[in-house]
């Protein structure tokens, strides 16, 4: 199997600008998983005060909830604490429980990234696509379509792949225990904010989010990291790319500096806080012209659908 090509740090930075960019915390990553559960908090409470606001707060929560996992990312490059263990913990209990599944298989993703043997080469493939197109997959994640099959898919797969003679009773076990987490998570909290009297908060202003919001700006992200990057591409600089985004796309669109994704694929090391100074110093010494870079994700999209 053909390896990427890696970008060298010493090719790049000093040794003490890489000592700086790479250095652990024991407190930004804490920081940043606590920031983003206190902005779902905020976004809720204004719900609930001002209810003319909900839409706003839906949007503002499935961006912290894809934010959520975006920090599970680093848990699983090992950069949100300098404790392993703690990192590990930070990851899985407060931000995302597919840690332990998402962390062999993104580690091949960066391996092999857009070689034939990339797992996630699929998602990028397609493009450019139709208008058309994207917006039938617009469609599919507004209504909650995209989220049922990706939460719930391997209900079907399992039934289909059911032979004569299988216990119903022991598929249905085996596929509750997949979903065990989210189920039991959901009902316990839906029922504490019930108890209180704003069992329609859990609703609207979480569940709402995840359904909709969350599945389609996923899908923006997945495009804007590879889509219209050429299979087989040997330039490290090249093989991911970096979309420029205004504050009103890091609220809505990209948090936690996701939109620095060619930075991240050429320094894996990297804590998410540290791709922007990793992106200013290659600036400065002139060699962000050389990378896979866009100037917004509204140009981003127009490209995507340009077939």
């Amino acid at each position: 199997m053909a390896v990427a090509p890696r970008a060298r740090p010493e090719d790049f930075f000093t040794d003490a600008e890489w000592a700086a960019l790479t250095a652990r915390s024991s407190w930004r990553g804490p920081w940043l998983v606590a920031h983003c559960w206190g902005v779902i908090g905020l976004a809720m409470a204004m719900g609930v005060l001002w209810p003319v606001t909900i839409p706003l707060a839906v949007l503002i929560i499935g961006t912290r909830q894809l934010g959520l996992f975006i920090l599970m990312h680093d848990g699983a490059h090992a950069v949100l604490h300098r404790n392993r263990k703690v990192n590990d913990w930070l990851a899985y209990w407060l931000c995302s429980s597919t840690l332990r599944v998402y962390r062999p298989y993104h580690l091949q993703h960066h391996r092999f990234v857009q070689q034939a043997e990339d797992p996630d080469l699929v998602l990028s493939a397609p493009f450019p696509i139709t208008r058309d197109s994207l917006w039938r997959k617009v469609v599919r994640d507004l209504s909650g379509q995209t989220f049922v099959k990706q939460r719930f898919g391997h209900w079907l797969a399992a039934f289909k792949a059911r032979k004569p003679g299988d216990s119903m009773v022991a598929l249905v076990a085996q596929e509750l225990a997949k979903d065990g987490r989210f189920l039991i998570g959901n009902g316990l909290f839906f029922a504490l904010f019930a108890a209180a009297g704003y069992g329609w908060v859990w609703l609207a202003m979480w569940l709402l989010p995840m359904m909709t919001w969350l599945p389609l700006i996923s899908r923006i992200r997945n495009i804007a990291e590879h889509a219209l990057v050429r299979e087989g591409e040997s330039d490290p600089m090249r093989q991911a790319r970096t979309t420029h985004a205004s504050w009103l796309e890091r609220m809505l669109v990209a948090p936690y500096w996701v939109n620095y994704h060619c930075e991240h694929h050429m320094f894996t090391s990297l804590p998410c806080w540290s791709l922007p100074k990793a992106h200013r110093l290659l600036q400065r010494k002139g060699i962000a012209a050389r990378m896979e870079t866009q100037s917004g994700y509204v140009r981003l999209m127009t490209l995507a659908t340009a077939a």
